[in-house]
């Protein structure tokens, strides 16, 4: 299933799910945040809850993604209560770079304890951590990877919305991203809704500076 928000011609927002080139639109509801607090009440899964709420009307998804209109695919009424966020852990680039920076800063330690002792970086042990047990194991938790803060959701614009760079970027260079969409339940936890494929804007010589800087190169 594919959902996508989107402005219909009148501005009002709207959901749709997506079939090859037809949006059918969902009654009943304008955002996808507005879906899954549904879910939440009725005690249901998001799946269910789309195929039984109906549609309203169609439109073409050519069209649409050529108008505009579209918006981000999951957006929080509050845009300050939206957390835009990311981790190193699979950016095996980033991580190399990372650890050529924080080579004077080489410690001896062991990579399980009982194995071979090897010289590795801050920024490279805490990598392999994750690599090595970022998966919680039953009721034990995972490591914690590297992680860094975007912003809020008032820096997300829609599919074919430009991307404003601040004016004192020194670089300004495209990434594809896997986007992993969650909202935090009545009880206090994250739920995964889905992915979307995102893009981001990173400087790369602010990065290059150091590489405490990661962060502050992302937008």
């Amino acid at each position: 299933m594919r959902l996508i928000q989107f402005l219909n011609a009148q501005g009002h927002p709207q959901v749709g799910t997506v079939n090859d080139a037809t949006v059918a639109i969902l009654r009943g509801f304008s955002s996808v945040y507005d879906i899954v607090q549904s879910c939440f009440r009725l005690g249901t899964n998001l799946n269910a809850l789309v195929q039984s709420s109906g549609t309203s009307d169609t439109e073409s998804y050519p069209a649409l993604l050529s108008s505009g209109r579209m918006l981000p695919p999951l957006t929080h009424p509050d845009p300050h209560h939206c957390l835009v966020s990311g981790t190193g852990l699979t950016h095996l680039g980033s991580a190399a770079t990372r650890d050529a920076m924080h080579q004077k800063a080489k410690t001896k330690v062991t990579k399980t304890q009982t194995e071979h002792d090897a010289l590795i970086t801050d920024s490279a042990r805490i990598f392999q951590w994750g690599l090595e047990g970022g998966k919680p194991n039953g009721a034990e938790p995972g490591a914690q990877p590297e992680w860094f803060y975007k912003g809020n959701g008032s820096i997300v614009v829609g599919c074919g919305s430009s991307i404003t760079a601040p004016s004192f970027a020194l670089d300004c260079g495209e990434e594809p991203e896997l986007v992993g969409l969650y909202v935090i339940s009545p009880a206090g936890k994250p739920v995964r809704l889905g992915f979307a494929i995102g893009n981001e804007f990173s400087d790369h010589i602010t990065e290059r500076k150091n590489y405490l800087y990661l962060a502050h190169s992302k937008w």
